[in-house]
């Protein structure tokens, strides 16, 4: 009996700590299981910023390549419009050899040309009024190289003219017009007699005069939006005290009114004098008037 009380005793003992082993296997299990669960959530969270981060930064992206191409696309209608723009001035200087030598280099370095000028001098000054072309992009460069240490500025001004929906309707016209010279020329080719040929020949050529006068006011429009006008007058002082010199005194007024009050007699004389055979034949009709009214002795 002593044995066998000793034998449970064992087994139970033993038992015991299977349970307790297996206990402490499953504890583990559990906190294994548990890490593991919070490391997968972890990285869920991860990916889900990653993801997120992702999406923001392909968001950013698209809306800058968004931004990108309005830009590009207003860029390109700002290139393709049609501005004339035109700059008047007036500039006083101090040498006017020396601002005419280094205004024609500021011309060529703005890869402009003169188109017009007429140079005058009198008693009092020397002026010289030019007008410029210049490249649209080098305008306001050019205008700010013009007016750089001038002795004053009496006058700037700078207007624009915007041509492009003018130059867009004249090209949708032009072409309108290319296709009804096409369909008349297909006519042309069907018609059976002079009649016909003439009527459809007449016809092509007014269109024709159409599509040239279209496409010289395109190439018009679009050389003077490519070149601005700068109509520019410079001068120079010479003489102050000279500033009324060519205004005539009262002494030389008084003699010019006399001499053009001579000439106009003059003038007059002769135009009667080129008259005469009329002046000659109303005498003689009022002589032969006055005569045939005249009663005769003894009428009553």
């Amino acid at each position: 009996m002593k044995k066998i009380f000793i034998a449970l005793t064992a087994i139970l003992l033993f038992i015991s700590c299977e349970n307790s082993n297996r206990d402490s296997i499953v504890g583990l299990s559990k906190q294994e299981e548990k890490s593991t669960e919070a490391e997968e959530d972890r990285k869920e969270e991860r990916f889900v910023s990653t993801v997120g981060d992702s999406e923001t930064t392909q968001n950013q992206n698209g809306q800058d390549k968004a931004k990108k191409t309005q830009q590009d696309i207003i860029a390109k209608q700002d290139w393709d419009k049609k501005i004339i723009k035109t700059a008047n001035l007036n500039l006083e200087v101090k040498d006017y050899n020396g601002y005419n030598s280094s205004l024609r280099d500021k011309i060529r370095q703005a890869g402009g040309y003169v188109a017009q000028e007429q140079q005058s001098q009198t008693e009092y000054k020397i002026e010289n009024a030019i007008t410029i072309k210049i490249p649209v992009d080098q305008f306001d460069n050019a205008v700010n190289l013009i007016t750089a240490g001038v002795e004053e500025l009496n006058e700037k001004k700078i207007t624009s003219q915007d041509v492009t929906t003018e130059v867009v309707d004249t090209k949708s016209r032009l072409e309108t017009r290319k296709q009804v010279r096409l369909r008349y020329l297909d006519l042309l080719k069907q018609a059976k007699n002079m009649a016909e040929i003439l009527t459809v020949q007449s016809e092509i050529n007014e269109i024709q005069e159409e599509i040239e006068s279209a496409a010289g006011r395109i190439e018009y429009l679009s050389h003077s939006s490519s070149f601005s006008t700068i109509n520019l007058t410079f001068y120079q002082v010479l003489n102050e005290a000279a500033i009324n010199a060519d205004k005539p005194s009262f002494a030389a007024r008084l003699s010019n009114a006399f001499q053009f009050g001579w000439n106009w007699i003059g003038e007059l004389s002769i135009g009667i004098i080129s008259i005469w055979p009329l002046l000659l034949t109303v005498f003689v009709i009022f002589i032969f008037y006055k005569r045939s009214g005249k009663p005769k002795p003894g009428q009553a």
